[in-house]
């Protein structure tokens, strides 16, 4: 993030791209992976911030978010890396994990408040980004859109767009995915959980609900699949412990 108060900053553009200038009273914000070259006039008056990727690049992608230096968000940012840079010898470990925490939450207001209404370009990292989410907490009971959103630091309607954007929806992901963890569950040669089990682990209104949504997706429902995957396990193709494979007679 590079926020200028007096002269201008040339930042050298990724191949393909141009140079980009941030004036006086500016700031640009992007994920450049590694530095580049920059040029800046005599007398500058800046700030350069180097912010941890992992939270920011989702928001980002690919994009270059540029905006007034003197909005709320930037004078905040400003004021709390001030403090930090007086304090930070002073802290302690919970503190300094919550100073981290206030400027990335910070610095993703930025992003947020200039591209809310997300870009065709932006939706695939975004939608990426939410997925693996999901993928990480497929069994928590709080896995939903709005919680997606939360977590990415989007709106809810941000987030339907991007998805809408690629032809996929939120919660139909959720739902194809929980769905396919419980089938590999189902074929699992040794520990199996009952269906109702299941049902509740990926967090199925009932075991009526995922029966018949487990049928409808694959055309079985759960008690036939695992029938049909122990059978197949056993087929007179399969290896079975203690004994090699047929010869041919």
């Amino acid at each position: 993030m590079y926020i200028v108060q007096r002269g201008a900053w040339t930042l050298g553009g990724p191949p393909g791209r141009g140079e980009q200038t941030v004036p006086a009273g500016q700031f640009l914000v992007r994920h450049v992976g590694r530095l580049t070259a920059f040029e800046t006039t005599a007398h500058l008056t800046a700030k350069f911030l180097v912010l941890p990727p992992g939270e920011l690049k989702p928001l980002l992608g690919n994009r270059v978010i540029t905006g007034l230096a003197d909005s709320a968000e930037i004078r905040l940012l400003t004021a709390l890396t001030d403090m930090i840079h007086a304090t930070v010898g002073d802290l302690g470990p919970a503190g300094v994990e919550a100073t981290h925490g206030a400027l990335i939450e910070l610095a993703k207001a930025v992003a947020k408040g200039r591209f809310d209404d997300v870009e065709p370009r932006l939706a695939p990292a975004l939608t990426q980004a939410a997925k693996d989410l999901a993928d990480r907490r497929l069994a928590d009971p709080e896995l939903s859109p709005a919680m997606l959103a939360r977590e990415l630091n989007v709106s809810v309607r941000t987030l339907h767009r991007a998805f809408a954007a690629v032809g996929e929806q939120v919660a139909t992901y959720i739902r194809h995915r929980r769905l396919q963890e419980a089938r590999l569950a189902l074929a699992a040669p040794s520990g199996r959980l009952s269906i109702s089990e299941l049902a509740a682990h990926w967090q199925f209104a009932d075991s009526s609900h995922f029966t018949r949504t487990f049928k409808k997706h694959y055309g079985q429902t759960p008690t036939e699949y695992a029938r049909s995957a122990g059978a197949a396990s056993l087929s007179p193709n399969s290896h079975l412990p203690g004994h090699g494979p047929a010869e041919s007679a």
